[in-house]
């Protein structure tokens, strides 16, 4: 994993250009959506991606779970 830390500027109108180094390395496309997150006065930025996309992300995941046998 690669950290890119590059300072832009707010606008007035409250926007910020995301640097080309940091949408290239995350694929992000104009128009695309992302979700913002605040958490200990740190701004979040989460790419959401199309649900097409995200078919097969979880194969190959182990979905077995211990259980007490009381709660077969």
């Amino acid at each position: 994993m690669r950290f890119v830390m590059t300072a832009v500027t707010v606008s007035r109108k409250f926007q910020v250009v995301i640097p080309k180094e940091v949408r290239e390395s995350m694929s992000l496309v104009s128009g695309q959506k992302v979700q913002v997150l605040t958490y200990r006065n740190r701004i979040t930025l989460i790419p959401i991606k199309p649900m097409k996309k995200m078919k097969g992300f979880l194969k190959g995941l182990d979905t077995e779970v211990k259980r007490n046998k009381d709660r077969l």
